[in-house]
């Protein structure tokens, strides 16, 4: 197979679980090598992600190293079968890899978790409210290019609006509610939207007011997706630069504490809804 000259997240997430059952079990670089009939430089592209294993191979090494967790394995062999051609490849080229990355986390989750503090995650964005936060990035973007994020964004909002959606679980601390980008109207329809998305049977919003002071994770936006098992979990994060992929075991288990303690400090999903209302009604 040729090496890969554009790694996905996803491809980089197979290879450092592959490291991780091999370190796990104290097997060396050389000896794994050898047992998947390969040289060891293969074997370290396997691992950093740039050249692609079986699923075979991935079972051979798995059982070698007394790995014995049917269901993480069973879920890495699916990732390491080659798969249909994901609707954000389309974006391939157009768009930076980052937003394409988040795409197929998204996709590969059972199940969604968020904490917002500054403004509506783009799963449950309006297109007018979209757009005004594309025509806000410095520097500014061409018209072609807030097109291309609008359609995309479109796309995205499949995964808890779609006929396959999956449960979303979304904290907004109330600063993320009451940001008007786009103008008041834009901000009352963003709400409206919100109102409405929060009453899917798949999706719960949570309303964390100003009045409950401080809180974990303040200023961050996290998206933690549930993967087919908690090994594959991830977390991504948002920075200035593109968004930023967490899965270690000790980042995973902080930003789930984070979650639950949110969630724990919100209000009730009824008492979120009727939050929302009230602040749409001022403006």
């Amino acid at each position: 197979m040729v090496q890969r000259t554009v790694l996905t997240e996803r491809q980089k997430r197979l290879g450092s679980e592959v490291r991780r059952i091999r370190t796990a079990a104290g097997m060396s670089a050389e000896h794994a090598a050898g047992l998947l009939g390969v040289d060891r430089s293969r074997l370290s592209n396997m691992e950093s992600g740039v050249r692609a294993i079986s699923a075979e191979r991935l079972r051979t090494l798995a059982c070698n190293c007394d790995c014995t967790d049917e269901t993480y394995v069973n879920a890495l062999a699916e990732m390491a079968e080659p798969k249909e051609v994901g609707w954000w490849e389309r974006y391939r080229g157009s768009l930076p890899q980052g937003l394409l990355d988040i795409s197929e986390a998204e996709a590969g989750a059972v199940r969604l978790r968020g904490a917002n503090t500054v403004h509506v995650p783009g799963v449950l964005q309006t297109s007018d409210s979209a757009m005004a936060i594309f025509r806000a990035v410095v520097p500014k973007l061409p018209e072609h290019e807030v097109a291309l994020r609008l359609a995309h964004r479109s796309e995205r909002q499949q995964v808890v609006t779609g006929d396959a959606a999956v449960p979303y679980v979304a904290v907004f601390h109330e600063a993320a509610l009451r940001m008007q980008f786009g103008g008041r109207d834009v901000a009352r329809g963003q709400l409206e939207y919100l109102i409405a998305a929060s009453e899917r049977d798949n999706v719960t919003v949570l309303v964390l007011p100003f009045s409950h002071g401080s809180f974990p994770g303040a200023g961050q936006t996290v998206v933690y997706a549930e993967g087919p098992v908690p090994q594959l979990d991830t977390v991504q994060v948002d920075s200035s630069h593109g968004p930023v992929f967490l899965y270690a075991d000790a980042q995973l288990a902080k930003y789930r504490a984070q979650l639950d303690l949110l969630e724990e400090l919100s209000l009730s999903p009824e008492r979120s809804r009727d939050f929302i209302r009230e602040i749409a009604r001022e403006l």
